[in-house]
């Protein structure tokens, strides 16, 4: 054993070769530490000045139309929204008539809908093509509360039904089963505007992105299985009411199968004959889409004729066939929802709400980025959720962004949402002289319309097996996303995907990747090495690296997998120690030989090992919390007990903040606040401290 003159003499020229090695020293800049006190006031004032200059930037966020029209290129864009405007409003009325269906409302107010919400909407919006209308999951998840809320009002199943049943009409007049309805439908979609401008208010536009394309295309799908579930009753001409409940599509089914001998025959061969005209139709338009200026409008060519069939043929008198029914001309009467059903529908106006929203935003930003311009998401939301609480008013029921026509609106030329103007006009054409001559028309042409109209979501199916092939995590989404929404419950099948992807990303967190490193060559670069072939590992340094935040969820994991990687477990090791200790002690007695023991202790403590320095790669690591700060702490302090330095390389400012503030760096406990900006040169830095076994204890 060394003297202890040596000893320093030793220690001092390791002090000076430490020095030569310290890494590159950056100057940080100081941070001007603001309280949070002094940022909500600048935010207060900046919020809530009132000037000339903030009423006007108020207006035009507010109206985003009072912007771009003043800036209009009449000679340039006119055309192509007057030609898209037209096309979508010809497309709109079939589908208006069809949809309302779907929602559980007479054709009229399904019209009604989609003119108000293109209105509003070219006044509110922020995207230039989006098309605003009703969307075919909406509709059913309307359709759903308002035939629930019927059957607890006393209402049968029969459409037709025009009085009341156990109802108490005390406070106000009596309706029929259309008027209950649409009040329903109404309240319904005001409830759910309200939290879409609340929520714009609140700023919360950026959750949007919480919902992946994986969850919002399961859902739409396995909602497209229950609206086609729900419209096969019509296909057959069958009075089935609506299953309410979990596991309606399957309830739907055996229903179906136990009335099959009730089919309508001339409603089934319509269904069929419709069925061979448009999903052919459909077919040429989407081939030669690229050819055509404008999609042919076919699902008006089969309502036009298949309504002149149905009112010559007299399939209602002869058949017994559904059919439409009287649809006034004109407009209602605005009437105010009826605010004693928001208690038995908030919850299903918030889920509505949310799919509505996150449509809306995604379908804009999707069409915004392909052609250069931004849209604001808190104005999205203020937009779809005015349009749901001013057209409530006039018997509407509720809107989002309707994928289908919006692709119609763009590839026939449309620039602004004037071609929305020109939508409703169409609408507003139809609704005041055309309506009534679609008395004859089949409820199940209607069905079919909407039944082709979900070609789209259906066919996601056959992409499973590439889905999987790219990422198996957001496949897993997709189909527990669809299973849920289709056989347990819609509203249910967006919960169970939106904590399904946050379970995903947890637990992409917990399984992290933990790495053993070497280093390619004489260049700065490390790698796995159980992924890459010639790497060197560095003589007396092991270099790790794990590829995720250490917090508190996977902070034991982070350790475990540190231990296993670098094939030391100091608390094993240590525990042997102290029980080959303890064995000694019990056979030696004399004081000499127990000094030899533990000379000899100290020395098998520190030869077990084929390293001296430890550097983690934080290069992954983009935040730590408490937890993982004391999990490094207990990761330096195990290892230094066992003479084994840990140095901490490529730490982003967050981490080393966060490393401060938990008094990571203490010197009296040997941890100096030394940053390494590379690997290369922690190991450096690790190699002159030669912590090996038989020199002098140095701390770090």
């Amino acid at each position: 054993m060394p003297a202890e003159g040596s000893c320093n003499n030793l220690s001092a020229e390791e002090d000076a070769k430490t020095e030569q090695n310290l890494p590159l020293l950056l100057e940080e800049c100081v941070k001007e530490k603001v309280s949070w006190k002094e940022v909500l006031k600048k935010k207060m004032v900046k919020n809530c000045s009132c000037s000339t200059a903030r009423v006007k930037s108020q207006i035009m966020d507010s109206f985003p139309i009072v912007k771009w029209l003043p800036r209009y290129r009449f000679k340039d864009w006119i055309i192509g929204d007057a030609m898209s405007g037209l096309i979508v409003g010809i497309l709109l009325v079939p589908q208006s008539i069809a949809y309302s269906l779907l929602a559980g409302q007479d054709p009229i107010y399904g019209l009604y809908t989609s003119f108000f919400a293109n209105i509003i909407y070219a006044l509110l919006g922020t995207s230039r093509h989006i098309s605003v209308g009703m969307f075919g999951v909406l509709c059913l998840l309307v359709g759903q509360v308002v035939d629930r809320e019927l059957i607890l009002a006393g209402y049968s199943s029969d459409t037709n039904q025009t009085t009341l049943g156990n109802v108490d009409n005390s406070t106000g007049p009596i309706c029929d089963r259309s008027c209950y309805a649409i009040m329903v439908g109404a309240t319904l979609t005001f409830t759910a505007g309200v939290y879409q401008v609340l929520l714009g208010l609140l700023q919360i536009g950026f959750v949007s992105v919480f919902l992946s394309d994986s969850l919002l295309s399961g859902f739409a799908t396995g909602a497209s299985l229950t609206i086609l579930t729900s419209q096969i009753k019509y296909f057959l001409g069958l009075h089935l009411p609506r299953v309410q409940g979990w596991g309606s599509l399957i309830k739907t089914w055996i229903s179906l199968f136990k009335n099959l001998g009730h089919t309508n025959l001339c409603d089934l061969i319509t269904s069929l004959v419709c069925l061979l005209v448009l999903v052919p139709a459909k077919e040429l338009n989407n081939r030669f889409k690229a050819k055509l200026k404008a999609p042919i409008p076919f699902e008006l060519f089969v309502v036009i004729a298949a309504t002149l069939a149905s009112h010559f043929g007299h399939f209602k008198d002869t058949y017994g066939s559904d059919i439409a029914g009287t649809i006034p001309t004109g407009f209602m009467p605005p009437q105010s929802p009826n605010y004693s059903f928001i208690p038995n529908i908030a919850v299903d106006a918030l889920s509505i709400a949310i799919v509505g929203f996150a449509i809306t935003v995604s379908l804009s930003e999707m069409f915004a980025k392909k052609h250069g311009y931004i849209v604001n998401p808190n104005q999205e939301l203020n937009a779809i959720g005015n349009c749901n609480i001013i057209s409530s008013f006039f018997h509407c029921f509720t809107v989002s962004a309707a994928l289908t026509k919006t692709l119609v609106k763009e590839s026939t030329g449309c620039q602004t949402q004037v071609s929305g103007l020109v939508t409703a006009l169409v609408l507003l054409l139809v609704m005041l002289v055309i309506a009534p001559v679609f008395y004859s028309l089949q409820k199940c042409v209607l069905a079919v319309i909407i039944v082709v109209n979900l070609r789209g979501a259906l066919r996601k199916f056959g992409d499973i097996p590439q889905m999987w092939r790219v990422n198996r995590v957001d496949t897993v989404i997709w189909l527990l996303t669809m299973a849920t929404s289709a056989l347990v419950n819609t509203e249910l099948g967006l919960l169970v995907g939106v904590v399904a992807s946050a379970f995903c990303v947890l637990g992409r967190t917990q399984f992290a990747q933990a790495l053993q490193l070497g280093q390619a060559g004489d260049r700065e670069l490390f790698e796995d090495i159980a992924s890459y072939k010639g790497l060197q590992t560095q003589p007396d340094v092991a270099v790790f690296r794990y590829e995720a935040p250490i917090y508190y969820a996977n902070q034991s994991l982070f350790k475990k997998s540190l231990y296993r990687n670098v094939g030391l477990d100091p608390l094993k090791e240590k525990a042997k120690q102290r029980k080959l200790e303890k064995q000694r002690n019990q056979k030696q007695n004399r004081e000499d030989q127990k000094q030899e023991m533990d000379v000899s202790t100290n020395v098998n403590l520190l030869q077990h090992s084929s390293f001296h320095t430890l550097v983690i790669d934080c290069s992954p690591v983009l935040f730590l919390d408490t937890a993982g700060v004391n999990a490094l702490k207990e990761v330096f302090k195990d290892y230094k007990e066992l003479g084994i330095n840990v140095l901490l390389a490529q730490c982003n400012t967050s981490v080393i903040d966060s490393l401060r503030r938990g008094d990571y760096y203490d010197k009296k406990k040997g941890t100096k606040d030394i940053q390494f900006h590379t690997i290369g040169e922690a190991i450096l830095y690790g190699q002159s401290l030669k912590s090996q076994n038989g020199n002098c204890d140095t701390s770090v």
